[in-house]
């Protein structure tokens, strides 16, 4: 269905698609996607292509993400700007010599990001990537395979860089405490 817009009306829409990055905002945006009263906010730009149920409570969805596909995302969680969780894998087809066009499953591809993380802007999170309760994503880390409560995951592909201690919130990086990688 096709709507009609004179240029004044597109100009205010336009704007309040692309610049009204505030707190009620971000909430009315929730609302108007069906996610409303239940203390989400999703930033300008969004696009979220998941079951509205998978997403949790007191979530915010940053500035220009993509959410497509089986991705669930746990309560209080933090996903910042131009972050993608692209649930699915396209298959290459002998036959004719190109990808699929549609997402094919193969075993589990679904996401899941705990309750109470924190993706960093521009993080990329995989098919198949569980991630634990309260890791903390750094920015810019491409996430490929699954990890633990309270990690700490940076880089490309993302490695266990640190921990965080549950009882205090401590950060622990395990380079400064002479161990590297183990989470």
């Amino acid at each position: 269905m096709a709507i009609e817009m004179d240029d004044e009306m597109f100009r205010v829409l336009t704007d309040y698609c692309c610049r009204s990055d505030n707190a009620a905002d971000d909430t009315r945006r929730a609302e108007m996607l069906g996610l409303g009263g239940r203390g989400v906010q999703v930033a300008p730009g969004a696009i979220i292509r998941v079951p509205k149920e998978q997403i949790g409570k007191n979530v915010f969805i940053g500035l220009y993400c993509y959410l497509n596909g089986n991705v669930t995302v746990g309560d209080n969680t933090l996903i910042g700007p131009h972050c993608s969780l692209s649930a699915g894998n396209h298959k290459f087809d002998p036959g004719t010599g190109w990808f699929s066009a549609r997402t094919e499953p193969d075993g589990d591809d679904s996401i899941v990001v705990g309750a109470g993380s924190w993706l960093a802007s521009n993080v990329t999170v995989t098919g198949g990537v569980k991630l634990g309760k309260a890791n903390l994503v750094c920015a810019g880390a491409v996430v490929t395979k699954s990890s633990p409560d309270y990690t700490i995951l940076a880089g490309i592909p993302a490695k266990p860089v640190g921990r965080i201690d549950p009882e205090t919130g401590v950060y622990h990086w395990f380079r400064k405490e002479g161990r590297d990688g183990e989470a």
